[in-house]
């Protein structure tokens, strides 16, 4: 698994899950749009972590620069 994401990708990612997070634990969303943005936010966080994303490697994008 080789890394395809970039350091701006990864933190964009991050950014998003916990702000995604946050209003899911504040309450201001709930139901199923609350379920869709936490599994949501569990694979922007996985991504992130791992700086691979799976749909990035099928389409043969990839944000990493290689210096």
């Amino acid at each position: 698994m080789e890394k395809n994401m970039g350091s701006f990708d990864r933190f964009a990612r991050g950014f998003i899950a916990i702000f995604l997070l946050a209003l899911n634990i504040k309450g201001l969303i709930s139901g199923g749009v609350a379920v869709a943005a936490v599994i949501v936010a569990v694979v922007f966080l996985l991504t992130s972590l791992f700086g691979f994303c799976p749909i990035y490697g099928l389409l043969g994008f990839n944000t990493r620069k290689i210096s």
